[in-house]
């Protein structure tokens, strides 16, 4: 599939920020790796998706067993993980603005050599993982993906040999080498107003399955 990847140019440094917010384990409703690894008689998915709004997650875990799964705003815009069916009380302008524009959405798709993700929608989606940049980097890139383009978001093998990078999003967690964000139009990281993904409208975290 095609590929597009525009990792921000700016110098690999920390930012100078000390908020914790984008540390999904404080963010409420955050998720726990027991939550996700441990869920009784659910042996066969391979991954969970999990739909925020700010530091707010909307809506239940959504369990993927398919080897495809679309990500959408409205039916009948796929056959899938609908976010317009979720109930969201958030007021924010900006992300009723963000949430209008998600459209098609993503298609993630796990393959032989890992897993893509696919951009359905008309706007350009930004994603985190610890397996698309160097692990020995002190913190992660955020990658930007274009409409009509696909990105390996994630890599089963490299991920099994990363150490913990130490990034602020991610030392938190248990599961950290297993985790990718991808944020809907919005970005974040050392080139944006917003340091953390916990600041961006409308976001998702896909965690997989490494058992």
């Amino acid at each position: 599939p095609p590929f597009s990847s525009a990792p921000a140019d700016c110098p690999d440094s920390v930012p100078s920020s000390t908020e914790t917010g984008g540390t999904n384990c404080l963010a409420p409703g955050g998720l726990s790796d027991s939550q996700v690894l441990q869920e009784p008689g659910d042996r066969s998915h391979w991954c969970v998706v999990a739909y925020w709004e700010e530091k707010t997650r909307v809506g239940r875990l959504y369990s993927v067993q398919e080897p495809s799964l679309d990500i959408f705003y409205d039916l009948p815009q796929g056959n899938g993980f609908c976010l317009g069916q979720l109930n969201s009380d958030n007021k924010s302008q900006l992300v009723q603005k963000v949430r209008s524009k998600i459209g098609y959405g993503i298609q993630l798709t796990k393959e032989v050599d890992g897993v893509w993700v696919y951009n359905r929608s008309s706007y350009p989606i930004f994603i985190k993982s610890a397996t698309l940049d160097n692990p020995d980097s002190r913190t992660l890139l955020v990658h930007k993906v274009f409409p009509g383009f696909s990105i390996k978001a994630f890599d089963y093998e490299k991920a099994y040999t990363l150490q913990r990078p130490n990034d602020h999003e991610f030392t938190q967690q248990p599961w950290t080498g297993f985790t990718v964000q991808i944020s809907f139009v919005k970005g974040w990281g050392q080139c944006y107003t917003r340091q953390f993904i916990s600041s961006c409208p409308c976001w998702l975290e896909v965690i997989f399955n490494n058992r």
